[in-house]
């Protein structure tokens, strides 16, 4: 599996662990590494949602370079999805595009989706992309989240090929940081269209380009690249996504 250097740093977000869902608001957990938690990513979603006059209530366990086994072992992952009144948990680990990754992967996801079940939650995959250095690699990193999602009858949240679809536009748009295996503001910002045109099945051309996070902060990406990064999205989600 070739994902971030671990780190010993840990993201976990107490927002609403214990709280009712909004009333006619939805709830999500992401659960995952760096490729999760970096440039606040779900409170992009959440922003987003909130553009449309959606309620989101997000938390997020992420540890740096992690593996779903990681989270597994950990037990905090396990103990906050007992803990709220999930609609969505999301899982997310690296590519995964060797065998022994692509089976790891599916082992883990079919052990969390009992226990995201149980709360009455449904499994979504947030699939990753391929390091700079194995872009060729793309369609074994979506055939590793296509066979996990279906091994448990869950979403597919096909961020990575969003990316595709952004290069195909633009080949110079820069969804790397310099590392070349996380994602910059803009990478960030076309995965969270992703991901909540996967979540609530909504259009994305025409959300805004700019979006205030629930730290005050904004997040935003050029005016003039805003349409290409959301149809982008919206032709990924079309054709890999799964509800």
């Amino acid at each position: 599996m070739h994902s971030p250097r671990r780190r010993a740093r840990l993201v976990s977000d107490p927002q609403g662990a214990n709280s009712e869902a909004p009333a006619g608001g939805r709830r999500a957990l992401f659960l995952g590494s760096s490729l999760t938690y970096a440039n606040d990513m779900p409170f992009l979603v959440q922003a987003l949602a909130q553009s449309v006059g959606e309620t989101l209530d997000v938390a997020v366990v992420g540890r740096g370079g992690a593996s779903l086994e990681d989270h597994w072992n950990k037990g905090e992952a396990r103990t906050r999805i007992r803990e709220g009144r999930w609609d969505f948990v999301v899982l997310q680990q690296g590519p995964s595009s060797l065998p022994e990754s692509r089976a790891n992967l599916r082992e883990f996801t079919r052990r969390f989706a009992e226990p995201i079940r149980k709360v009455g939650a449904r499994p979504a995959l947030y699939m990753v992309w391929p390091s700079a250095d194995r872009l060729a690699f793309f369609d074994e990193v979506r055939t590793s989240y296509e066979r996990a999602a279906a091994d448990v009858n869950g979403m597919l949240l096909p961020a990575g090929e969003a990316w595709q679809a952004v290069w195909r536009r633009d080949p110079k748009v820069t969804l790397f940081r310099r590392d070349g295996v996380h994602p910059s503001p803009i990478g960030s910002f076309t995965v969270a269209l992703s991901i909540f045109g996967m979540l609530y099945d909504r259009p994305l051309v025409g959300l805004p380009e700019r979006v205030r996070l629930r730290n005050g902060a904004h997040a935003q990406v050029p005016a003039e690249l805003a349409p290409l990064l959301q149809e982008a999205a919206t032709e990924a989600n079309a054709q890999y996504g799964r509800r």
